[in-house]
């Protein structure tokens, strides 16, 4: 999965069914329109496991469409693995940077583990990325704009931080 020339980073929330998915899609996308997914490796869990083997919440994914996204990923849970096949492991709340935390199973390991909201510059009112599974069709939407936020804050940081260039 990660060959010698791919950063790897992991979007991680609570099911794997909205915000981590569209994470993976909103970061993928500004990879291949920069002109580096040979230098990528995107992908995203929950640190759940109530949604394995789902697809996006539908609620997700209709939001996502207009702007461009088709999320197909399908939901799968956080392994031990992870912390050794990422570089960089992207919590979107404090409840899962905390419990990302508490499975490393080294201090490197945790220091993998950031939180989405460090990213976000446009909405000072956000320190995490909310969980829309109970909200209406505005918190879709607000979701989506934090992290085109975010994943284009996170995305020039981890090029400048690794020299990174295409």
């Amino acid at each position: 999965m990660n060959g010698p020339l791919k950063y790897s980073v992991l979007f991680v929330c609570l099911g794997n069914i909205c915000r981590s998915p569209a994470a993976q899609a909103v970061m993928q996308r500004m990879v291949d329109e920069r002109g580096l997914s040979d230098c990528f490796y995107i992908d995203s869990a929950g640190t759940g496991g109530y949604h394995i083997g789902d697809l996006p919440d539908k609620r997700m994914r209709v939001h996502a469409r207009p702007r461009g996204y088709e999320l197909t990923h399908r939901a799968r849970r956080v392994q031990l693995s992870d912390f050794e096949d990422f570089d960089l492991i992207v919590g979107m709340d404090a409840a899962n940077v905390s419990d990302l935390c508490d499975r490393a199973a080294t201090i490197e390991q945790q220091d993998k583990v950031v939180m989405m909201g460090d990213y976000i510059r446009q909405y000072p009112h956000y320190d995490y990325v909310p969980d829309p599974y109970y909200e209406g069709s505005e918190g879709f939407e607000l979701v989506l704009d934090l992290l085109e936020d975010a994943c284009g804050n996170l995305l020039d940081s981890i090029l400048q931080q690794n020299n990174i260039s295409k």
